[in-house]
């Protein structure tokens, strides 16, 4: 029918491109309807001609709606900032503004002027006549999925309590469930929907009770649970989808934790540091750390946000879950070994000391971890024989190789710290562990800028790549230090580069990367022969060491410019003493000379 325009409303989609109703209905099919067809149909875009589902309106949309539904002597009627509200809160939902303009007469017939104030709320009527032509299975569904942000048809029914999945499919085909091809789960409930059924007062015949929401509650709960054990591939994806969803379950309905303590070991296991921010919590529950998930949610987010945050950010919102005394105590070493790190960063050597002594003797799954830890606080002090000592007995779990390869640099012996290294980025690898490996391949690149700058942009290269996608702000610190190692002597440039990393150092409070730089620097200075530099540069080394801590780098600078060591200076115990170390830290700075001269 030429120049013949047809317009179709309904609640549902239109299926008829559908290739499953061919032979059911005439004239059905992509062929017949290709304005509808899933590869061609501009679904969602207003104004494309094709089909427009309710909730897709864009705020242009909801302004032009708003504006022309009520109107007097060619102006709106409906103030700018209230319909600016209206439009945020509708979500694009066509059914919001229609209830929004109703409430808006309502409003003016009694003689107030409304306010922004009036439309900050959700409407029972959005939950009638969303739920008004669902069958009883289908609203049990929408329910339950809608207290999770997404969901396939399987976690749906499993959620719901069902042994068939008809309803779930059935719901999957409204157009207020939404689907995406990104994450784990396919669809999800139109925001506004989902708060509405959420929290809007349900005046239908078969609302649920307040027990009835936790029954669901529960139900998906154990659903993702599921999910998350049955995921043969361990997908990261996977268990940190289950894992937001799961932790906001247990907070808000105050859940007991179960899986979550397995999930949450495996969260930090992998040194992958997603973000686990959650939705805060509802404003009658407010008031602080209540129940052990409030203190889970609360460890895991300041673990993660530590690599976006100062250190002693870490370090209190840490020590304020432990004083709390919420957490199971399987959950209680995850926060203190954590602690620990924060502490060690921070220049807190005793309390980390303790901390890492605490998880190392209690024997739980930290208990390796928390062995390195003290093999690191060894180090750090100075004592290496000791730390490759104990590195002996770290095994993987303990990241053995990675210990050895951060002693040996420090003696001066590159091709054993490489060879560190690399034997552990290898079994970082076989064990699937992205975040390791990306660590251990900042330390490799760090060692060998020192002794080969040819080489290092090709390690530098890969610890980029490797942790463009992570969020490992202490490695990345390693990273863009080591650049500076492998432009010592080269770049005029290097105390200016040297001088804006350090801020950025300073904002994260991770005090050894500070030291490390200036040791750069000091390499920098060294090769080039510039004492007045060098010198201003070892005092500004021995104060950022004067705790005790790292501070052998002091010596390694004076052996860097074959300078004597000052007297009453507390010597590192080297593992192949002080005479052996400095000779090899001298040909390090002599090789860099060697190179510089051929290059000009």
């Amino acid at each position: 029918m030429p120049n013949a325009f047809f317009v179709v409303t309904g609640r549902n989609r239109l299926q008829w491109a559908e290739t499953s109703l061919e032979g059911q209905l005439d004239w059905t099919g992509p062929h017949a309807w290709p304005g509808l067809a899933a590869d061609t149909a501009h679904v969602g875009r207003a104004g494309s001609g094709r089909q427009v589902l309710l909730g897709d309106f864009s705020p242009e949309d909801c302004e032009d709606y708003l504006v022309r539904r009520l109107s007097r002597d060619g102006q709106p009627l409906i103030d700018e900032p209230v319909r600016r509200i209206i439009t945020e809160r509708s979500h694009g939902l066509p059914l919001y503004l229609d209830l929004s303009v109703m409430r808006y007469l309502e409003l003016r017939r009694g003689g107030g002027q409304p306010q922004v104030t009036d439309f900050d709320h959700d409407y029972p009527a959005l939950i009638t006549r969303t739920l008004s032509d669902l069958t009883a299975d289908e609203r049990h569904v929408l329910r339950s999925v809608s207290l999770l942000s997404a969901f396939s048809v399987p976690l749906a029914t499993q959620a719901a309590g069902m042994d068939h999945d008809a309803p779930a499919l059935r719901l999957t085909e409204r157009p207020f469930i939404r689907e995406s091809s990104s994450g784990v789960w396919l669809f999800h409930v139109h925001d506004l929907i989902r708060s509405a059924i959420r929290n809007a007062d349900d005046g239908s015949d078969d609302r649920w009770s307040e027990q009835d929401w936790r029954r669901a509650a529960q139900r998906a709960f154990h659903a993702l649970e599921s999910q998350w054990r049955q995921d043969l591939r361990h997908d990261r994806a996977v268990l940190v989808g289950c894992l937001r969803q799961g932790l906001l379950l247990a907070r808000d309905f105050r859940l007991d934790l179960g899986w979550l303590a397995d999930a949450a070991f495996q969260y930090v296991g992998d040194s992958v540091w997603e973000p686990l921010a959650l939705p805060a919590a509802d404003a009658r529950s407010s008031g602080g750390l209540q129940t052990a998930a409030d203190a889970l949610v609360e460890t895991l987010s300041a673990i993660a946000r530590r690599q976006h945050e100062h250190r002693e950010r870490t370090s209190s919102r840490l020590s304020a879950v432990l004083t709390s005394e919420l957490l199971p105590d399987d959950l209680v070493e995850l926060a203190t070994y954590y602690l620990a790190k924060a502490q060690r960063d921070l220049g807190l050597t005793d309390a980390s000391r303790r901390g890492m002594q605490d998880v190392a003797s209690a024997g739980g799954r930290l208990a390796s971890a928390a062995r390195r830890g003290l093999a690191h606080l060894s180090r750090l002090s100075g004592d290496f024989p000791t730390a490759v000592e104990a590195a002996g007995r770290l095994g993987w779990e303990g990241r053995h190789h990675r210990v050895l390869g951060d002693v040996w640099w420090v003696q001066g012996d590159m091709e054993r710290a490489v060879a560190a290294y690399l034997a552990g980025r290898s079994e970082a690898e076989e064990h699937g562990v992205v975040g390791e490996t990306a660590m251990v391949q900042a330390h490799l690149a760090f060692a060998v800028s020192f002794s080969d700058p040819l080489r290092a942009d090709d390690e530098l290269d890969l610890a980029e790549r490797l942790l463009s996608h992570l969020s490992l702000r202490s490695s990345e610190m390693t990273a863009r230090i080591a650049v500076l190692v492998r432009d010592a002597g080269f770049a005029a440039d290097l105390p200016g580069r040297a001088t804006a990393l350090l801020a950025e150092i300073g904002d994260s409070g991770i005090a050894y990367a500070a030291a490390k730089l200036q040791l750069a620097l000091c390499f920098h200075h060294a090769v080039l022969d510039a004492q007045d530099d060098l010198a201003t540069a070892i005092t500004r080394l021995r104060e950022l060491t004067q705790s005790g801590d790292y501070a052998y780098y002091v010596d390694i600078a004076h052996f860097m410019a074959g300078l004597p060591l000052p007297e009453h200076t507390a010597r590192a115990r080297w593992i192949d003493g002080e005479q052996q170390t400095r000779d090899r830290w001298r040909r390090l700075v002599a090789t860099r000379r060697h190179h510089l001269a051929t290059t000009r």
